[in-house]
């Protein structure tokens, strides 16, 4: 498992954990699936889909991450991030206080360390918490599986 500092929206979502990046990365429609392919929010360009369209720092790529902002953490982050925290064990507030303490490559190595599957040392997913490797039967009898269902 890599995690890769591109992978890291403005917002403090690791796109590397998502359902619809480890889709693509996985292939998953060849199995079957049929989801949204992503590449992330930096690589395709867009600095934070939850974010650019609603902050104009962000959405310029005027800051790198959304704690430079003196508004830090906006009302649309705190919303964003109450919704993470609840259905997917993730705050991106969290995140981005982590960062700005003690830096993205700090962070890298916290995010392989907890994200990291015990099985095969691939990547859990933040939306469902499966191993794309190891759990994709489970995935596949439900594909709307969310944590512990």
């Amino acid at each position: 498992m890599d995690m890769e500092e591109k992978l890291i929206a403005p917002c403090g979502m690791n796109c590397g954990l998502c359902v619809s990046y480890l889709a693509k990365k996985k292939d998953l429609n060849s199995q079957g699936f049929k989801r949204t392919y992503c590449e992330g929010c930096r690589p395709r360009g867009k600095n934070c889909i939850f974010m650019s369209s609603h902050c104009e720092l962000v959405g310029k790529g005027l800051v790198a991450f959304c704690y430079e902002c003196h508004d830090f953490p906006c009302k649309r982050l705190k919303a964003l991030d109450k919704r993470y925290r609840t259905k997917y064990h993730l705050s991106m507030i969290e995140n981005l206080e982590f960062i700005r303490e003690h830096g993205i490559e700090s962070f890298l190595e916290n995010q392989e360390e907890k994200w990291n599957c015990g099985n095969c040392n691939d990547v859990i997913c933040c939306h469902n918490g499966l191993c794309l490797s190891c759990d994709l039967d489970k995935l596949k009898r439900n594909k709307k599986y969310r944590w512990g269902e």
